[in-house]
């Protein structure tokens, strides 16, 4: 990776899902039945390319999402900021990351689908939540041989809060999980 990519700015946009994380990892879809979702952008910064000699790839990232409520209440913001790691396969002369991000979020307001989980489980809510931010994603410009769109990734992501089991704001099993699509572009 060359300094000239060392920002990177992504796009995404996804719903909310009923699984928990556990099962989405393994392939499980359920869309959570309210049809709420998320969107909003990303942008990064390199931290360390190639750490440690092996295809690893740091960064430090923040978010700026709005969580689309579906008429429950009014649709509110999110900021995250968390540290991204990134593993780079290089099979037929393009890349494919796996992404790992670990942080904080902070919302506005309180999601739909985690305000009903709480209740569910009779479980606090919490603005303030555990973020991870896992990722699968390819270099399209390397992919079909098109330099314009070298650096720009289109992938799938899973956008988690969590209360990491009551170790934050007392939340034991409350948070939301939601999946999404997204570009991103490495500058």
């Amino acid at each position: 990776m060359s300094a000239a990519e060392a920002w990177s700015l992504r796009a995404g946009y996804g719903y909310a899902d009923h699984n928990d994380l556990g099962q989405i990892l393994s392939l499980a879809s359920d869309p959570d039945n309210s049809n709420t979702a998320s969107g909003g952008i990303a942008i990064g910064r390199l931290l360390s390319a190639n750490t440690w000699d092996l295809p690893l790839d740091f960064y430090l990232k923040s978010d700026l999402n709005w969580f689309f409520e579906n008429g429950y209440q009014d649709g509110f913001p999110e900021l995250t900021l968390y540290l991204k790691v990134y593993w780079n396969l290089h099979p037929w002369n393009t890349t494919f990351r796996l992404g790992f991000g670990e942080g904080v979020s902070y919302a506005f307001g309180i999601p739909h689908v985690e305000k009903a989980e709480a209740e569910r489980e009779n479980d606090n809510n919490s603005r303030i939540l555990n973020y991870l931010d896992i990722t699968f994603d390819f270099d399209a410009g390397r992919l079909v041989r098109y330099k314009p769109l070298e650096a720009t990734f289109f992938g799938v992501a899973i956008k988690h809060r969590s209360g990491i089991y009551g170790l934050i704001n007392g939340v034991r099993h409350g948070g939301s999980n939601y999946l999404l699509l997204y570009a991103e572009h490495n500058f």
